[in-house]
């Protein structure tokens, strides 16, 4: 059994979960703090469904694809490569969207979470439910990438799922760390490295977008003669072609296929392909120019900061207990 396609969701729901942590993390100290522990219970209910939620619109997603594979049998291995395709896209623009966003609004976590749950606290008997709901939408927002990228890869089986639940039970364990055993952990060094390998899992994972849009046209052109214009380019003096995705750029199959040892790990994290496409080096270096460029200038403004302005995450571990 290949556990390669676990590595990507795991590090993928371990950054998000961590984040989700912190949220999770601040709002107990500050119930501790205000004498309110007995809204405890809340804070886990949150988690607790949060999850719950998040599988659930996993298992949505998985049956929308495998229902719409039914519907005509003729084109299941079109459609399925289609929605991987589609959800690909999907996680793609959420997981850089979330990547950058976060990155700028880090530094005021602590004082929105805060705002919060002063805010929930004065509803008195609505409290918790006010706690509940903070609580479960952080989990469900940082849930739901996780989701489109276990979507987006769903041919693997349950694999990437059990690289998820690893990703979440580490998380937790980070928390526990820094809130209840008061252990130092640099935040904003872990984000910053978790980042970087974000945005080049996400990267490859344009790659293996582009990768299964070439594969449902190519089958689509295979199967109907009428279709057979959807393929624009088409190398006939290869056996190795692509549908959509232009001329070969590379073929590394002699010296690191993708298929064994380490490219199955390259692949399966960065989206490593033994054969490459001039549609696919485009989309990978632009992507990395324009979202990897924006991510690094975000850390950047963040780190050159004055030392007020520095990640919440980082300073609440130790002031949130004050």
């Amino acid at each position: 059994m290949n556990f390669s396609a676990a590595l990507p969701t795991f590090v993928i729901t371990l950054r998000e979960g961590v984040e989700a942590a912190l949220v999770v993390g601040i709002v107990l100290a500050l119930l501790r703090k205000a004498k309110q522990s007995r809204l405890n219970p809340w804070v886990y209910s949150g988690v607790v469904v949060g999850i719950i939620i998040s599988a659930l619109i996993g298992f949505l997603f998985t049956w929308i694809v495998q229902a719409l594979s039914a519907i005509n049998p003729q084109y299941s291995s079109v459609v399925e490569p289609i929605m991987e395709g589609v959800f690909s896209l999907l996680a793609i623009v959420m997981l850089s969207w979330m990547l950058i966003w976060m990155t700028k609004q880090a530094r005021f976590m602590k004082a929105q979470v805060e705002g919060a749950v002063t805010d929930a606290l004065k509803q008195n008997s609505y409290a918790g439910w006010g706690v509940f709901s903070l609580v479960f939408i952080a989990v469900v927002r940082e849930g739901f990438e996780t989701v489109l990228f276990v979507a987006a890869n769903f041919q693997q089986g349950l694999i990437p799922s059990l690289g998820a639940i690893g990703g979440i039970a580490v998380a937790a364990l980070i928390g526990v760390l820094l809130f209840r055993w008061g252990v130092k952990i640099n935040i904003r060094q872990f984000f910053q490295f978790m980042g970087v390998l974000l945005v080049l899992i996400v990267a490859g994972l344009v790659v293996t977008a582009l990768h299964k849009f070439d594969e449902a046209f190519a089958t689509l052109a295979l199967s109907n003669r009428a279709s057979e214009s959807l393929c624009f380019y088409y190398e006939r003096f290869t056996k190795i072609h692509s549908c959509i995705l232009g001329p070969m750029v590379w073929n590394t199959s002699n010296i690191l296929p993708d298929e064994g040892f380490p490219g199955v790990i390259l692949k399966a994290l960065f989206g490593y392909r033994q054969y490459l496409y001039v549609v696919q080096a485009v989309g990978y270096v632009v992507f990395l120019v324009t979202v990897g460029g924006f991510y690094f200038r975000s850390i950047m403004g963040a780190g050159s900061g004055s030392p007020k302005k520095q990640p919440v995450a980082q300073k609440s571990v130790g002031s949130v207990k004050d």
